[in-house]
């Protein structure tokens, strides 16, 4: 499924806000690889880190943000501080990203088949204009818009929210890319075509070797999508490890936590877990470790930050208690 060479690796990133009422740290020191055609998940809660995480990858990243240090290279190459000439050339063709809004990819004063065919002409000058009509064409209909000829010459406006999504990923897709960011970008859409997106997605990857990074905070949706998961907390990243075997026995609190608020996951008629307060704020990080003051286990120990361990064989997490022991239930 995967390739031993990595598209992707993220070394130590470090995505900063500088803010009046001081520094958020929205993304901290966060480390992961991706490989060839491989789908990894990014899951925590809303204010984790996640989006900042895809926009510091595709370096779109703005003041007051900043990547103020670490390294994203992407088949060996340093993205951080390329110039914008040399992104402008990857980024939308090499390296592509969904958002959660549609309207951040569409222009709503020109019709689809012009974006579209822009997008392909951008980075490929020599494609003719029958060719980028087809291509543009088959990509409409792979995410199952209907009468995809006719849609192409309808305006943003004329399309519904779900669908607006759909021609958002089918732009994402024209150029083959070799790295996907997707942005929570079937949040919008109604379970049926959730599912057909998810299996296109994943054919996608199995069938080109292209790379995917899936932001969700929908553990269902990369439990069935995903390779392996990374999850955040306070931005960091928590927990990684193989999908199957995270899901199976998470080790930290906080994934424990998520795991056990998922309907279905628990004992028919049990009241859902609730990870009790809420996210702390970026810019007021408590001392040690991010999570302590929701967590049961905290104790004294966790006022020092934490160390990335590996208490698992191909587990990555931090934290100074967490659940070794198989048989415990997936609550908190």
């Amino acid at each position: 499924m995967t390739d031993a060479a990595h598209t992707l690796e993220v070394r130590n990133l470090k995505t900063h806000f500088l803010t009046k009422a001081g520094v958020a740290k929205a993304v901290d020191g966060v480390s992961f690889t991706v490989g060839k055609g491989e789908v990894m998940g990014l899951v925590g809660e809303s204010g984790s880190g996640k989006s900042v995480t895809g926009f510091s990858i595709i370096g779109l990243v703005d003041p007051p943000g900043e990547v103020v240090s670490g390294e994203v290279l992407y088949n060996g190459k340093n993205l951080v501080g390329l110039p914008d000439e040399e992104m402008r050339d990857l980024r939308g063709n090499r390296i592509a990203m969904i958002f959660q809004d549609p309207m951040m990819t569409l222009n709503p004063v020109l019709r689809v088949d012009t974006q579209m065919v822009e997008t392909i002409k951008a980075h490929d000058s020599s494609v003719s204009e029958t060719e980028a009509i087809q291509r543009c064409r088959d990509a409409l209909g792979q995410v199952g818009i209907p009468a995809p000829e006719e849609r192409l010459k309808s305006y943003p406006h004329q399309f519904s929210g779900g669908m607006r999504q759909r021609v958002a990923i089918a732009i994402a897709l024209l150029n083959k890319p070799d790295l996907i960011i997707a942005d929570e970008p079937t949040t919008a859409l109604d379970v049926t075509i959730q599912g057909q997106i998810l299996y296109e997605a994943q054919k996608l990857c199995s069938e080109t070797g292209t790379s995917m990074i899936w932001i969700t905070h929908d553990l269902a949706v990369v439990a069935g999508l995903a390779d392996k998961i990374c999850v955040m907390y306070g931005g960091r990243i928590v927990e990684q490890g193989e999908i199957s075997e995270v899901l199976d026995h998470p080790v930290h609190p906080y994934t424990r936590g998520l795991l056990g608020s998922v309907p279905g996951h628990g004992t028919r008629g049990k009241r859902l877990f609730q990870i009790p307060g809420m996210a702390p704020s970026l810019l007021n990080l408590p001392q040690g470790c991010a999570f302590q003051a929701r967590c049961p286990r905290a104790d004294e120990a966790c006022n020092i930050e934490p160390e990335i361990s590996s208490p698992v064989a191909g587990r990555e997490i931090r934290c100074c208690h967490p659940h070794l022991d198989p048989s415990e239930e997936v609550t908190a």
